[in-house]
């Protein structure tokens, strides 16, 4: 994989960054742990502009994380009723919890979306919630966009220094992403366990 995704990045530049950052955002078959960090080293070896390989990263993964609010938005959450009815247990969800949600998402949207970027594990699933609850689009993409700017100036910018390969980078994030996704597992099993339909 990591030989691929320098493949693409040194033959299409920041056209492939971009591209890689949106496929990692639709559905991550390559993490942007990787994506980033092997373009900032690119940069460092003078074969990109740094300042353009954030922007296009960015630019790919916005693009992706558009997609993924329209179509969360277009399903909208009265659709979700019948799901959450079924499914309730499954999704850990009930409806009383859903209007609860879209309560707090009109009070604390914009915080959501721009810390949810830069988590690891958590990033690509912000735009979903943020569309389903009809999150103000204007608001979903001033804080997405700086959220996703911040991180991949991070990823990028580590790898531009370091001048070294991305797994230095990777044994430091790998670890609090995996962390993260435990916490996550362990928060659904325990949902799940106490979950209380009305």
């Amino acid at each position: 994989m990591y030989s691929w995704v320098v493949r693409l990045i040194e033959q299409s530049g920041y056209l492939g960054v971009g591209f890689l950052m949106f496929l990692e955002t639709l559905f991550p078959p390559i993490p942007s742990e990787v994506i980033m960090p092997v373009a900032g080293l690119t940069a460092a070896h003078g074969k990109l502009q740094l300042w353009l390989v954030i922007l296009s990263g960015t630019a790919g993964a916005m693009l992706g994380n558009i997609f993924w609010y329209l179509a969360a938005r277009a399903l909208g959450v009265e659709r979700l009723r019948p799901l959450v009815r079924r499914y309730g247990r499954w999704l850990t969800v009930n409806w009383k919890e859903v209007e609860r949600a879209h309560r707090w998402m009109d009070r604390h949207g914009s915080a959501f979306v721009l810390l949810g970027r830069l988590v690891p594990a958590v990033r690509s699933l912000v735009s979903i919630p943020a569309g389903l609850l009809k999150f103000s689009f204007r608001r979903f993409l001033l804080a997405s966009t700086l959220g996703t700017l911040a991180w991949t100036a991070l990823l990028a910018g580590a790898g531009f220094r370091l001048k070294s390969d991305f797994l230095q980078i990777e044994q430091f994030i790998a670890p609090i992403a995996d962390f993260i996704l435990l916490i996550m597992v362990v928060a659904y099993l325990w949902r799940l366990a106490t979950h209380k339909s009305h």
